[in-house]
């Protein structure tokens, strides 16, 4: 007897995700980032918002969108944002436009925002898929921040006391792992392998902003 259209099993197409990527400062996020762009993996990558100034090696754009105190302060009053906060003395925040727009379009879409902002999307958007970024100890993490050497004794000592704190946020999150020294790669590989998987989900996660 042949089986009627309702009782086939139907693998429906995959649903675009929507990606954080947090941890706290010092664990390479902005690096593993980057790989994944220069490795062409098929993601749409977050753009942030950001009232600080440009760092030398950066591009207004690509790195981030550069814009004045005045600019930001008004998409805050036209909630033109999914979430923002102030770090370390300046806003950033993750324009909604863009993401949806990435959505719509059936791309996963990948943002690399603090664990504050991290935990503020998920209540917006609970099917979040959230990965977190650490080091092997949090020795190694005070020790890649000191040896940075891009900012002053107090600016140091928050960043320091602000990273210890999201250490221990980490169980708000999916998945995590251990960004290793020259280990770049496999980091990138960790991020996309969770993704794949993510996909193959029975119940996939049903992202709505």
């Amino acid at each position: 007897m042949p089986s009627s259209p309702d009782s086939e099993f139907n693998v429906h197409h995959p649903q675009p995700l929507l990606i954080v990527i947090s941890g706290p400062s010092g664990a390479g996020k902005d690096t593993v980032m980057q790989r994944m762009q220069e490795r062409g993996l098929p993601f749409h990558f977050v753009v942030t918002a950001t009232t600080r100034a440009m760092r030398a090696n950066e591009e207004h754009g690509r790195d981030y969108w550069f814009i004045s105190n005045e600019e930001f302060a008004r998409m805050i009053d036209e909630d033109e944002l999914i979430e923002h906060a102030i770090v370390y003395g300046d806003y950033k925040g993750i324009p909604k436009q863009q993401v949806r727009e990435a959505l719509a379009s059936g791309m996963d879409v990948v943002m690399r925002i603090d664990v504050q902002g991290a935990e503020t999307v998920r209540k917006m958007a609970p099917d979040v898929l959230m990965i977190f970024i650490t080091t092997e100890s949090e020795a190694e993490l005070v020790h890649r921040l000191e040896t940075r050497k891009t900012e002053t004794a107090d600016s140091l000592a928050i960043r320091i006391a602000t990273a210890r704190k999201e250490l221990k946020r980490v169980e708000a999150f999916d998945y995590v792992i251990v960004n290793r020294d020259f280990h770049l790669d496999h980091t990138v590989d960790m991020i996309r392998a969770i993704i794949d998987a993510e996909h193959h989900r029975v119940k996939p996660r049903m992202v709505s902003l």
